[in-house]
């Protein structure tokens, strides 16, 4: 009976497969756009294996404007100067402007991939569906399913995963009271100002995005509005004829005396945008992302461009708004920004709480040893460099894991928390865009010592 029994052992070993994929032992990375390129270079350089996956058939992410996912438009172009944004090991030519358009960006990814040769680490055209991991234990493996460009599916196993599948691809579409019987759409739609031909339009917010796009509008509608709720702090883009991110001392001020310094400075260079019929901000400067534009005032003092109030309601055409007026409209535009959107995992896998997930210097979640997460970071000057930092932190952190040294049990017992503040001592405003903000030089001091640490 035994050897019946070993004899069935033997047979039933020999029926399962116990050769290794050749995946188990690199990593997932999803995402070809500049977190993604930056995680690809940084695992290369250690000789880490890796397979990257991108929807798109190129690399470039929202920058490539012919992603069907990119949310540019016709005139994006980078609210900071390339000095500050650019990777270090791969600057910008002297010929590219000092703020690139979509176009200059797409061709410095196209370039920096080809400069490392990082195409030929990821499979272009296709979609992750789904990454889970394969048991409970803190070093599991990962499955990655994925949709193929022909329509099927496939899933593997990984020794890891690295998402970076950016942050401003999910529109965040507020909810509006009544039924508005004109164009109603988010900026994410928006791709080239002659859409505004002939319209009334009133645009919803006047972040970043909002602004470019009503200096746009200018040209082609028939009267352009700016709904808003809050005040800004309106930065321009040059400041004694350069960049003004290239401006300041090298010493940084405390917290209070920066805000202060600096907000009498802007009012030197802008004026009070109050004014113009803004609010006036009910928070100190940088504790919301400041808006880099030089234009929108120019135009809002030419009137061509009025400020509206926050909105009350639709009723057909009209627009009723909170402080009692009303207006009617053919087209309203929102540029109420995005959601971070990770579709394909499970949402307590990344420790999410409240807006956003809440991960050990915004990239390592707790309890999961090699589940990492690269871009999702917002900081006044961070850059791209700020991303490859991050890049480089994963890259030294799983290839300490693979050596098993102190320093990397060290810093998984780091991740566990309590998580460091990152805020520089500025409170920021409690919003969803704000949840993941960080400020730049205390993040950047952070990453960089972690990094060194496990070097």
């Amino acid at each position: 009976m035994q050897d019946d029994l070993r004899n069935a052992s033997a047979d039933l070993q020999a029926c399962v497969d116990t050769t290794t994929p050749a995946t188990r032992g690199s990593i997932a990375l999803i995402g070809a756009g500049p977190s993604g390129l930056a995680g690809a270079r940084n695992l290369q350089k250690l000789g880490i294996p890796f397979q990257g996956f991108e929807a798109y058939t190129d690399v470039g992410g929202l920058w490539n404007i012919a992603n069907p996912r990119s949310t540019v438009y016709a005139s994006a172009h980078l609210i900071s100067s390339k000095r500050t944004t650019e990777f270090s090991e791969f600057p910008m030519a002297d010929s590219v402007a000092d703020y690139p358009s979509h176009r200059e960006l797409c061709r410095y990814f196209s370039d920096f991939a080809e400069h490392f040769d990082l195409r030929r680490h990821f499979r272009f055209g296709v979609r992750v569906l789904k990454v889970e991991p394969v048991s409970d234990r803190e070093d599991t493996l990962w499955r990655v399913t994925i949709a193929t460009a022909d329509g099927g599916t496939e899933a593997a196993e990984y020794k890891g995963v690295v998402i970076a599948n950016g942050t401003l691809a999910e529109p965040s579409m507020p909810r509006f009271e009544g039924h508005f019987s004109g164009e109603l759409l988010h900026t994410s739609a928006y791709k080239h100002a002659e859409q505004f031909k002939g319209k009334r339009v009133l645009i919803v917010g006047a972040g970043n995005s909002g602004c470019d796009i009503a200096v746009d509008a200018v040209h082609y509608a028939e009267s352009v509005d700016i709904s808003v709720r809050r005040g800004y702090y309106f930065v321009p883009k040059y400041v004694f004829g350069k960049p003004a991110d290239t401006l300041g001392g090298k010493r940084p001020l405390p917290p209070w005396l920066k805000q202060k310094v600096d907000s009498t400075v802007l009012k030197w260079f802008t004026g009070d945008p109050t004014r113009f019929g803004f609010p006036k901000p009910t928070y100190k400067m940088y504790e919301s992302h400041p808006i880099v534009n030089s234009l929108i005032l120019h135009h809002l003092g030419h009137g061509d461009i009025h400020v509206k109030a926050d909105i009350a309601r639709f009723d057909g055409a009209t627009v009723h708004f909170k402080d009692g007026t009303q207006q009617d409209y053919d087209m309203v535009l929102a540029a109420t920004g995005y959601t971070l959107h990770y579709p394909f995992i499970a949402r307590e896998l990344l420790n999410w709480q409240g807006m956003a997930p809440r991960l050990h210097l915004n990239i390592f979640a707790p309890g999961r040893r090699r589940l990492a997460v690269l871009g999702m970071i917002e900081a006044s000057g961070i850059g791209w460099q700020g991303r490859y930092e991050q890049a480089e932190l994963v890259a030294r952190y799983f290839k300490a894991l693979d050596a098993d040294t102190p320093a990397a049990r060290d810093f998984e017992a780091a991740v566990q928390g309590p998580p460091p503040d990152l805020s520089g001592g500025f409170k920021y405003l409690q919003l969803e865009r704000m949840a993941y903000y960080v400020h730049k030089d205390t993040y950047r001091a952070a990453v960089r010592n972690a990094a060194a640490a496990l070097g």
